[in-house]
């Protein structure tokens, strides 16, 4: 058996005022899983929790996000959270804050023959 990408979703987060990195991401990857309902490994006769997601995360600061924070937003199966240089930060008018954006790709994986 061999794990086959299935499905790839994508989303987008934000951080308005407290230039929190970790919550941009974790909105952008909960943006990408909420808005679908999967239903391959049911129709393949599989338990939701054999899936394997990989998560990749893009923000203008990789280094500030607390990967398990992201991780743990999966509902099922299992997965790892890669996180690059990417999304945005648009300065506030006044110069004193940001709002910082980011990007989410879950794929999603399964065992199959």
């Amino acid at each position: 058996m061999a794990w086959k990408r299935i499905v790839v979703e994508m989303g987008m987060g934000t951080s308005i005022r407290r230039q929190d990195y970790t919550m941009a991401a974790v909105r952008a990857l909960r943006d990408a899983l909420w808005h679908n309902s999967l239903m391959v490994a049911r129709a393949l006769d599989m338990d939701t929790d054999s899936m394997f997601v990989e998560v990749m995360i893009g923000v203008p600061k990789p280094e500030a996000v607390d990967t398990a924070k992201v991780l743990a937003v999966l509902p099922h199966g299992t997965g790892e959270v890669k996180v690059v240089q990417g999304g945005l930060e648009i300065p506030s008018e006044d110069g004193t804050g940001m709002t910082v954006i980011a990007n989410a790709a879950a794929i999603v994986k399964l065992d199959l023959p």
